[in-house]
């Protein structure tokens, strides 16, 4: 009796809303399980797509896992966990994506009930942990390598390693186009980092196999005012002069004052003017240059002036795209039209303005330091060609890893079904609890072939048996066996080069292990409400204060 009148001693404020235990953690599991729904059906090279519309009217249709997890703007704090992985696996990699999702859902899904029946979650996680470490080491053991090839060689692995991400995209009809175009492109930037080094420009009409590759740089057509069309719009071996610079005239600052005592002074003042932005342009011409090009305005004068010198020039070029044609050209941006010299301009084999669909672009080829690259994209409809951005950039994140890594394994759910039965295998080793979670652990990578069963409309479980019985073969040559799309059996997919990067499953394996780590070690959410009115105060306070100016009213009619 006395401890039931004991007070009840309040530790957080009133309306904070707490939810601990084992119900919060299956609460957890459950959102994540239903955001690996979502994007459970786009994997792989059947997979379906996703059409997306947000509260702006903008229209997205994208396979990729981590476009998809972006845009479905996820409101529960366990399923960001999964937003998060789907991120970081696309700037590590670029592609699996899907992948990552689906297998941290999956190993949730076969944690929940072992949860349900009361088993401690640190149990789980210190095994989870444990099997990811062995499936890594388990995939650098299965990694083959294709170092010290040939450049030709090397070329068609990667071309493969390209075709394999882009067979699961929009475009994957025309992968073996754009496999060959991904390479090349990967290629001729070398060992530089910067993505932005490889251009996508896209121009809508046309067909897809009508975009091309320009090993150099193309970018459209700037605005540009009288006398650009009588300028020369191709040119042999040019030198290229690059500011940062407006080549017009400037208007005086508003508040700027001149007093004048002789109205013959005025003429004066016009004259220096004109002779400030004639000595820019002659210092242009003087330096040799046959194509200028600025970030800033380019004016109506100076385009005539060029003109009349046979000289092209663009004003207001974009700022990555002036950067690109400094790195292709070896030239430097200047921010003086004063002592221009032979070093700091650019040059490269070919320039020339063409016409691509409706839009002219200026093309740089054949540039020296060929440190880039630029993808011109055709097709139908504006979201199509957004998402063959999309799938490009997957693929061209997929061969730059490829290059530096230069280890790839068996795709087609063949690596995840060997690993798998290794660690079903190494399970029976295993005296205790920690041989059923290592064993769910296992259940859970076959996640993959059997998605891409489903996907494709085969019987999964049938599959999934046949794999598993080449997969226990003792000579161990059915290591490599995963789902066959096009037959709906299974085959060696080495043979028939379905392949990807090692450090793509790696990655995938080790962050879905994590974020599912972090979600089992969560057994609390305090949630603050004050916290969301005072939000909602601050904006409706921000929204109240606009408008109180003391401005002059509208006249009344």
């Amino acid at each position: 009796m006395a401890a039931m009148l004991q007070p009840q001693i309040i530790l957080l404020k009133e309306g904070t809303d707490t939810s601990q235990g084992k119900a919060q953690l299956v609460s957890n599991i459950n959102a994540c399980t239903a955001v690996a729904d979502v994007v459970r059906t786009t994997l792989g090279p059947r997979g379906m797509d996703k059409l997306i519309h947000d509260d702006k009217g903008n229209v997205t249709i994208s396979n990729d896992g981590a476009t998809i997890m972006k845009l479905l703007d996820i409101f529960h704090p366990a399923a960001k966990i999964l937003v998060d992985i789907a991120k970081s696996q696309d700037s590590e990699v670029g592609d699996g994506t899907t992948t990552v999702v689906l297998l941290a859902g999956e190993f949730l899904k076969e944690a929940k009930p072992f949860v349900e029946d009361g088993v401690h979650p640190q149990n789980l996680i210190r095994s989870y942990r444990t099997a990811c470490y062995l499936a890594i080491e388990k995939i650098k053991e299965l990694a083959v390598s294709i170092e010290g090839k040939s450049l030709e060689e090397k070329k068609s692995l990667l071309a493969k390693c390209a075709a394999t991400t882009l067979s699961s995209k929009l475009i994957g009809g025309e992968k073996d186009f754009f496999a060959s175009m991904v390479v090349d492109a990967v290629i001729a930037i070398g060992n530089d980092d910067r993505l932005n080094m490889i251009g996508i420009k896209k121009v809508p009409g046309g067909n897809m196999r009508d975009s091309f590759l320009v090993n150099g740089v193309a970018f459209k057509k700037t605005f540009s005012y009288a006398g650009f069309e009588q300028q020369p719009k191709k040119f042999l071996n040019p030198k290229i002069l690059l500011l940062n610079i407006e080549l017009e005239l400037k208007s005086e600052k508003e508040n700027a004052e001149i007093r004048l005592s002789d109205p013959s002074q005025y003429q004066s003042i016009v004259d220096a003017e004109w002779n400030i932005i004639y000595d820019k342009l002659d210092k242009c011409v003087k330096s040799g240059a046959k194509v200028v090009l600025s970030r800033l305005a380019i004016g109506d004068l100076a385009t005539q002036y060029f003109a009349d010198r046979d000289i092209f020039c663009a004003g207001r070029v974009a700022e990555e795209d002036l950067q690109r044609v400094a790195a292709a050209t070896g030239g430097t941006v200047q921010t003086s039209v004063n002592n221009i010299i032979d070093e700091v301009l650019g040059t490269c084999e070919v320039f020339e303005e063409k016409q691509v669909g409706n839009e002219r672009f200026n093309i740089f080829s054949g540039c020296p330091s060929g440190r880039t690259a630029t993808i011109v994209l055709r097709g139908g409809a504006d979201q199509f060609i957004e998402e063959a951005e999309r799938s490009l950039h997957d693929a061209i994140m997929i061969v730059r890893r490829a290059l530096k890594n230069s280890t790839v394994v068996a795709g087609g759910g063949a690596i995840d079904m060997e690993i798998s039965r290794y660690l079903r295998q190494h399970a029976r080793t295993i005296a205790g609890k920690s041989q059923l979670f290592i064993n769910s652990y296992a259940k859970a990578l076959e996640v993959i072939p059997r998605q891409l069963c489903d996907n494709a409309g085969f019987d999964a479980t049938d599959v999934l048996n046949k794999l598993r019985q080449k997969h226990v073969l003792p000579s161990g040559e059915g290591a490599s066996y995963g789902v066959d799309i096009n037959t709906g059996g299974i085959a060696d997919s080495f043979a028939n080069f379905v392949w990807e990067p090692s450090v793509v499953k790696s990655n995938a394996i080790n962050a879905a292990t994590e974020a599912a780590c972090l979600i089992l070690s969560v057994d609390e959410t305090v949630k603050n409400p004050k916290s969301e009115s005072a939000q909602g105060e601050a904006a409706a306070s921000a929204m109240a204060g606009r408008g109180r100016g003391r401005g002059r009213g509208m006249r009344r009619r």
